[in-house]
């Protein structure tokens, strides 16, 4: 079930999965739900709502395949996870899930839709409750050395009106029209962590840092005056000057995550709501973290992420 490591370009101690592979796995529904639930109860079919072991399947598996005596509730596999509403087969979110951790610059709902025979809004809906996986509450410290920098995402001026051009010209306002984000790697772990903010300015960068690496850590940057009083020992280039690196100090690695998070921008999504980058950001940095593992348990880490995540299709469409 994995791809041989002598045939397999790139990233040769993974071992992925062939598209004949996954529908080798999943032949079928039932297929599906057993992978499901061996991935959700490793130690045994648990209550989704309270927990408890002592759980009996109903007969013929309606209104719900199980049934827990301790809190008289019905449950499936997919209660007390963001697919607990939803009606589309696990089969189809198996395949959805492979195709969310295999493709490097994600999946937009036309594919998915496409793919799956679902309609565009439900792949819409899909993925975004798959972005919940990588909603992750209190992480450890990066211990560094981490680069740290900064990029904006948005409309490029030539595509906007000349209206609108003019404006952005004569209010000063040349970034206004963009959405900044701020992103950290730690070059010992590989791992990157990134957000949208509000305010790119100098405090905000700090208590961002203060939360996100560690009081000892060397950190990297390229200049700019929004780290100019963090409290982490900084060495920088200075873009400025034609100056990108000298020895150890530069910001190749965070930098390469925005060009993939661009060029995903650009070439697979087209357009991202300033509303919704943040997972956008999120999903890019999650997926990033996770490529070193194996196509299969990166699809194993997105179910585990799921679990207690609950998204309403109103939360997403609703203003503000």
């Amino acid at each position: 079930m994995s791809c041989s490591p002598t045939s397999a370009p790139g990233q040769n101690h993974r071992e992925g999965i062939t598209i004949l592979e996954l529908f080798e796995m999943f032949p079928d529904e039932e297929t599906a739900t057993a992978w499901f639930e061996s991935v959700y109860w490793p130690e045994g079919r648990c209550c989704g709502h309270c927990g408890a072991m002592n759980t009996r399947q109903t007969p013929k598996g309606k209104p719900m395949p199980y049934w827990c005596p301790d809190c008289r509730s019905y449950f499936s596999v997919r209660t007390g996870t963001a697919l607990a509403c939803s009606r589309i087969p696990l089969r189809k979110w198996a395949i959805a899930v492979y195709l969310f951790v295999t493709n490097l610059k994600g999946v937009n709902s036309m594919k998915l839709h496409r793919e799956l025979g679902v309609t565009q809004k439900t792949a819409w809906y899909m993925m975004h409750r798959l972005r919940e996986a990588w909603q992750v509450g209190d992480l450890e410290a990066l211990h560094g050395p981490v680069e740290i920098d900064e990029t904006y995402v948005g409309g490029l001026r030539k595509n906007m009106s000349k209206w609108k051009r003019k404006q952005l010209k004569y209010t000063g306002t040349g970034g206004a029209h963009k959405t900044a984000v701020v992103g950290m790697k730690d070059r010992a772990t590989n791992q990157v962590r990134a957000a949208v903010i509000d305010r790119p300015d100098q405090s905000t960068i700090r208590v961002m840092l203060d939360e996100n690496v560690a009081e000892e850590a060397q950190v990297y940057t390229d200049g700019s005056r929004l780290y100019s009083r963090i409290n982490h020992r900084c060495e920088f280039v200075r873009h400025d000057r034609g100056e990108y690196v000298r020895g150890d100090v530069h910001t190749n690695g965070i930098e390469s995550f925005w060009a993939m998070l661009k060029r995903a921008h650009k070439g697979t999504f087209h357009k991202i709501s300033p509303k919704h980058l943040h997972r956008y950001v999120t999903e890019f940095a999650g997926r990033h973290n996770v490529r070193q593992k194996d196509t299969v348990d990166q699809m194993k880490n997105v179910l585990a992420g799921l679990v207690g995540a609950r998204l309403m299709y109103e939360d997403l469409t609703k203003n503000g």
